[in-house]
């Protein structure tokens, strides 16, 4: 069972009310194309199931994380990025925009990346 909060712009994503860029979707995460990128490939990697942060984290989810990175790891492979930058964002101090959690994974810098 995916747990979803009505209030949620990634969780209306996950069940199709808003849309995104998506291009891959497994049972529990979703990928899609962040709407302002900070590169020029910047991808969300967010769980199907509402987790606010890493905050909320709870033992159930170790694999949802390891899930997550793999999946970064395998967008990374199919676009064709040699070098990469995996970020989360945690709590509004630390950047977090949107309360659901996500993995921000980006790339295709020709040489150097920017300090983001």
């Amino acid at each position: 069972m995916v747990i979803m909060q009505a209030d949620c712009i990634f969780c209306d994503i996950v069940l199709g009310k808003r849309s995104a860029e998506v291009i891959k979707q497994t049972g529990g995460l979703v990928v899609f194309k962040d709407i302002k990128p900070k590169a020029p490939i910047h991808l969300l990697i967010i769980p199907k199931k509402h987790v606010k942060s890493i905050i909320e984290l709870v033992g159930e989810d170790r694999e949802l994380v390891s899930d997550m990175v793999y999946m970064a790891k395998d967008m990374a492979e199919e676009q064709g990025l040699q070098g990469y930058r995996l970020s989360i964002n945690v709590g509004r101090e630390g950047g977090q925009v949107v309360d659901h959690l996500h993995l921000h994974l980006l790339g295709g810098w020709n040489t150097s990346q920017p300090d983001l």
